[in-house]
């Protein structure tokens, strides 16, 4: 019978969604780019979602952030994302979180709970921290590199932390990875060069407009990129699109035409060998 997962199951097949019903995901970061995650693991049929982030939407989400909307300002990002699932798919479990993700409050997360672990939050403390948590248990992780200053989403790439080059955020990623000793880390990054923004008091950093009730506003940041439609949600996407693959163990090539070509060639090669005239014997 026909249902909304039924163009999903074209694709990877009936057990692999069923599968994905079983699965709980953890994404630390709601706004540009984990917004958009959390939209696609959604879609996806992914069981559980578990979204931690304390942020308030503001005005100046509204250019580049899926769950930003003129309606939703001011409301916490975790609670707009719960609803927009459940309008989604109301059977998907949503565990919401509004904490700021730090390395002091890391106990309060079980991260052997996950099947998968996304981290989309900017503090390098609090990355370390997550993905330093999910290795010691094991948990797979993907990490999303710098999305600010970019417009080009095709210069995106799924590659290895220490595979990256030009991102200052990877750099010091690189860095502080290296210390303690990781050797691998699967990330989104993108090859782009970051644009230097115009330096103008036209700037959340002088002007803040953040909600009511917001705890870190712009004004006490030390720098505040630019940002655009194009590139965040993309590398959600993108991320997105590994966790299932992974969840799933999905080999698109079994079924691509030329998957199945080399397949065949492969046969028909092995047959072959199969075959080949035996040499006479001497009398």
């Amino acid at each position: 019978m026909l249902n909304q997962y039924s163009r999903m199951e074209l694709v990877f097949g009936p057990e692999a969604v069923k599968l994905l019903r079983e699965k709980r995901v953890a994404i630390f970061g709601i706004g540009g780019v984990g917004g958009s995650v959390v939209e696609a693991l959604a879609r996806s049929g992914v069981g559980t979602l578990d979204l931690i982030d304390d942020d308030r939407i503001c005005l100046t989400n509204l250019n580049r952030q899926l769950l930003a909307t003129r309606k939703t300002v001011g409301k916490y990002k975790v609670d707009v994302a719960a609803e927009r699932v459940a309008d989604l798919d109301p059977t998907i479990t949503v565990n919401t979180h509004k904490t700021f993700y730090l390395p002091e409050n890391a106990s309060e997360f079980d991260f052997s709970a996950y099947d998968y672990v996304v981290d989309c939050i900017d503090t390098v403390s609090g990355k370390i921290s997550i993905i330093m948590e999910a290795i010691a248990c094991g948990t797979p992780v993907i990490s999303v590199m710098g999305c600010g200053n970019r417009i080009d989403p095709t210069k995106l790439t799924v590659t290895d932390i220490y595979k990256t080059s030009g991102d200052p955020l990877a750099r010091v990623m690189r860095y502080e990875l290296r210390k303690r000793r990781v050797k691998k880390l699967k990330v989104v990054y993108s090859t782009e060069p970051a644009i230097r923004p115009i330096d103008t008091d036209n700037s959340c950093l002088h002007h803040c407009i953040c909600p009511p009730g917001t705890t870190r506003k712009c004004t006490e940041r030390r720098d505040l990129p630019g940002s655009t439609a194009f590139v965040p949600p993309a590398a959600g996407a993108i991320a997105a699109s590994v966790i299932v693959r992974d969840l799933t163990q999905f080999d698109p090539s079994a079924r691509t035409k030329q998957g199945l070509g080399d397949a065949k060639a492969q046969k028909r090669q092995a047959e072959s060998a199969g075959k080949q005239p035996k040499e006479r014997e001497t009398k």
